[in-house]
């Protein structure tokens, strides 16, 4: 029995030490830290992962790490996507075994398939998949947008596409997915900044960045706006997150997110080309809010 995926998940990064190879002890850190903060769900080999830098052997390692690190407290995704359809169904058919509970799958990259192609692949990994799928938009990376209709046409027509990632930044298109998705479909923000306008709008969750560092503080926020708890201090948590995030982001995830997990010392600042760390200034201002915050 699969766990559910719902609430706060992690996009967890990938600590490096500083000669390149894996840190495996600051990754089991972080695993406990998530624990910590209370977090629902787990996203382990995510865009945030930097796993299009990891080996095959790597990224069995990573994903084995989380795994144990886990123990078996909370649910664990895996970022599996590609655009060669073919070596992808193979690939999730070789998870089977495998102790996860979902897999979160991108729109092919590079290829820019029109609408129809993406309903033909993801047709391919939902019939190869023996865990629930959670389609995940992207359009700033991929160059491929899931529309709203190809989004709730893959809803209905596969029981074991049970969600989706919507980072597309587009409130309307969220909005139409929620709008007519069918029962028990998610939609999770893809989008740290706008994780509370989206859950006002009937969204299920965030598959958040800024919750490595901060995860208690991500996850109470989303409770408070999923259980109808006090809205008000919600809003209060987005907007103590906001300037953070935007700081993240100003020069490229995850380089963003590790300056600043270097400077709550969770791990150290170290990343695989072709990210580089984030410039002067704006490692100079994730310190100063650091410094100023009084987020968990």
């Amino acid at each position: 029995m699969k766990k559910e995926i719902k609430g706060t998940g992690v996009a967890l990064v990938t600590p490096f030490h500083s000669n390149g190879n894996i840190d495996f002890v600051a990754l089991d850190r972080l695993v406990k830290h998530m624990h910590k903060g209370k977090v629902d769900f787990l996203l382990a080999m995510g865009t945030t992962a930097e796993t299009a830098t990891l080996t095959e052997d790597e990224k069995i390692a990573v994903l084995s790490t989380i795994i144990d690190s886990n123990e078996g407290v909370l649910p664990i995704m895996v970022g599996m996507g590609s655009n060669n359809t073919r070596q992808l169904s193979h690939d999730i058919k070789a998870m089977r075994d495998k102790e996860i509970d979902a897999i979160l799958s991108v729109t092919p990259y590079y290829n820019k398939p029109n609408q129809k192609g993406i309903i033909a692949h993801f047709k391919e990994v939902a019939m190869a998949s023996d865990f629930p799928v959670v389609l995940y938009n992207v359009p700033g990376r991929t160059s491929s947008n899931i529309l709203p209709e190809t989004c709730l046409n893959l809803a209905n027509s596969f029981p074991n596409i049970i969600g989706i990632k919507e980072a597309s930044g587009n409130l309307m298109q969220v909005m139409e997915i929620i709008k007519g998705r069918p029962k028990g479909f998610k939609v999770f923000s893809g989008d740290d900044a706008l994780t509370l306008p989206m859950l006002a709008t009937g969204a299920d969750g965030v598959i958040s960045v800024v919750a490595n560092a901060y995860p208690a503080a991500m996850s109470e926020m989303v409770r408070l706006m999923l259980d109808n708890g006090d809205r008000n201090k919600a809003m209060k948590i987005h907007y103590q997150l906001m300037p953070i995030i935007n700081a993240l982001f100003a020069d490229g995830n995850p380089a963003g997110i590790k300056a600043l997990l270097e400077h709550i010392n969770i791990l150290g600042n170290n990343l695989r080309l072709p990210m580089v760390k984030v410039n002067r200034s704006v490692n100079n201002e994730l310190k100063r809010l650091v410094s100023l915050s009084t987020l968990s």
